[in-house]
């Protein structure tokens, strides 16, 4: 195992954190809190295991992570490729023998060899997670240098995949550390400021990683580090630090940097940072916690005057289950019902010409070639035929299938245009009622791409005439079956290009239930909260007030007990510039000089 050390009481983050989670536990249960959930689960995940550090690498699909990771272990053992790739938590650690332990959502766990861990993380070996994989770990002595570290590959945010609770964005309350993946090709988008307000709540130290940075200039470099810093500030009112990086060209002066600034330190230093981490961890669930405490305190304290008018005017016709059912079950009954024929247009538009032609022309020239008999030849054209066809539909699968996703990006937005109408409604009551407003809400959605297009051909013949082929001369009939084949062709891409269609409308469509269902969810959960702390607020004034007056009280002795210990120097303190300056600016302005005439910027 690695070189991690367990809490102790000596640290004085982890000696008040089991009073601090104690009291935050019975909270969530008197009030019935769920949305705290996940949080507490990932605080006492990090108090009862090893002092280990989760550094994540997070970001939008093909940003690049696994990439990164490889470099930094030495070698390709994360599966990369020209589509998402990553299907499940891989988390990679030093150890002194190499050693791989695949953990089941079903609490199992298997051992299995180094060189098999794409068998269980990729999309390709391992599609929709079809294993059931919870997440993978990985020893390597390589990784002494970062000792007490443990690296998280995670799958891409954004893509058209999704799976279970390993998934990116329900793994975010987990994180320790976290290294942000953007291509530096593209703008600083929306996601990625989503994502990174998302890990604000969980983690004091984030960084940005400009991925690709090989495909700049120098100078373009520059201009893209000053617009992130830019947007950022303006965003967050903060500063982050933000490196460059890129697997194709000046990969270990960028690596040694990254290590030296952010790996190496948060390494040394473990302990001291892994406080930090779980203070901030606790703090913000307890911020949230009291969030939803003034909330109840609002209520009972008008509860006294007139609850049931009070509920009433919160929970309206407008924010009715039932309606927004109605409305979730409409919308998605609409768009799965528009799939097949979107599939269907552009298939027959973009593909069934040209397909009929290809074949019938390669068919042409296959047929010169084949030898024997009338039961010979049959055989070959059916062979021909579905490996032909298989082929070309795979590849049209392949290459073609955002085309297929209209319904359900249509769909995702009206079901969020949905959720947004009921949030903001129900946000308007609780405000104009309470004059308190609710946090931002999250939800992401995707969908699994069919893997191998369901080829089955038609009978060639409706009588059996290769089954007496040796009463059929071919030398004289031979042409008559080979325009026989010739003609089943067309009919056999229709059927097969109907299939391939029928095929993406069950997965989209499934997709598409799955958006509904996760959607009528958070609009339960929602409601359940609300009415929770509703109901239960009536005549409680002073136990909310006196709870909130001892987490406010053990947040406080929480905050003193991390300012007496002091700060570590490190690249990860906010606003500081000199990692920006140091690994970006640097770097660029050395490449201008040494490598101003390389083809590929």
């Amino acid at each position: 195992m690695g070189l991690a050390t367990k809490n102790t009481s000596s640290d004085p983050v982890s000696a008040a954190a089991p009073e601090l989670l104690v009291i935050i536990q019975e909270i969530y249960s008197r009030f019935q809190i769920t949305s705290l959930n996940r949080q507490i689960e990932a605080c006492q995940n990090l108090l009862h295991q090893d002092q280990l550090i989760d550094v994540a690498i997070l970001g939008q699909f093909k940003a690049g992570k696994s990439s990164f990771l490889n470099t930094l272990i030495g070698k390709p053992i994360l599966p990369v490729g020209v589509i998402p790739v990553t299907t499940t938590i891989t988390r990679l650690q030093f150890g002194r023998q190499e050693r791989v332990v695949v953990h089941h959502f079903d609490g199992k766990e298997e051992e299995a060899d180094l060189t098999a861990v794409e068998e269980f993380t990729s999309e390709a070996r391992n599609p929709s997670n079809r294993r059931s994989v919870e997440w993978v770990d990985v020893e390597l002595p390589a990784l002494e240098r970062y000792a007490g570290l443990r690296l998280v590959d995670t799958p891409g945010l954004g893509s058209i995949f999704r799976y279970h609770m390993e998934t990116s964005a329900n793994w975010l309350p987990e994180v320790g550390a976290a290294l942000v993946a953007i291509s530096a090709d593209r703008p600083l988008a929306e996601n990625d400021l989503q994502l990174i307000r998302d890990l604000r709540k969980h983690t004091p130290k984030i960084v940005l990683l400009l991925t690709k940075a090989d495909l700049l200039s120098p100078e373009q470099q520059k201009e893209v580090i000053q617009f992130f810093r830019a947007a950022l500030q303006r965003e967050f009112h903060e500063g982050f630090p933000i490196f460059l990086f890129s697997t194709q060209m000046d990969t270990e002066r960028w690596k040694q940097k990254l290590e030296d600034e952010i790996l190496r330190p948060l390494s040394a230093n473990r302990a001291e940072e892994f406080q930090s981490i779980l203070g901030h961890k606790l703090r913000s669930l307890g911020k949230g916690c009291l969030g939803y405490l003034e909330i109840a305190l609002k209520t009972s304290l008008q509860a006294d005057q007139d609850r049931e008018q009070l509920r009433r005017q919160i929970l309206d016709e407008k924010v009715n289950y039932d309606l927004v059912r109605e409305d979730l079950s409409l919308i998605a009954r609409e768009n799965a019902q528009q799939t097949r024929e979107l599939i269907k247009t552009y298939l027959e538009k973009h593909h069934e010409a040209r397909l009929k032609k290809k074949l019938g022309k390669s068919l042409e020239q296959e047929m010169p070639s084949w030898k024997g008999n009338l039961w010979d030849l049959t055989r070959r054209y059916e062979d021909w035929l579905q490996e032909t066809l298989a082929e070309e539909l795979d590849q049209i699968s392949r290459t073609d299938h955002k085309h297929f996703l209209g319904t359900l990006k249509k769909a995702h937005s009206s079901l969020s245009r949905s959720l947004a109408a009921f949030r903001s409604l129900l946000n308007q009551n609780i405000e104009r009622v309470l004059g308190l407003k609710l946090a931002e809400a999250e939800w992401n959605i995707d969908v699994a791409e069919p893997h191998q297009p369901d080829i089955k051909t038609s009978r060639t013949f409706d009588f059996h005439f290769d089954m007496i082929w040796f009463l059929i001369p071919m030398f004289l009939f031979r042409r008559l079956f080979e325009r026989h084949y010739l003609n089943q062709v067309p009919g056999e891409v229709f059927v097969n290009l109907s299939r391939l269609a029928a095929q993406w409308e069950e997965r989209i469509n499934k997709a598409i239930e799955g958006m509904k269902k996760q959607a009528l969810k958070y609009v339960q959960d929602e409601l359940a909260t609300i009415e929770s702390l509703l109901s239960k607020a009536q005549g409680r004034t002073e136990e909310i007030r006196k709870t909130m007056d001892e987490l406010r009280g053990q947040l406080e002795e929480l905050s003193i007990s991390r300012a007496g210990k002091g700060s570590i120097p490190s690249a990860f303190c906010r606003g500081e510039e000199n990692a920006i300056d140091a690994v970006g600016l640097k770097v660029a302005e050395e490449q201008n000089r040494g490598k101003s005439n390389r083809g590929r910027n």
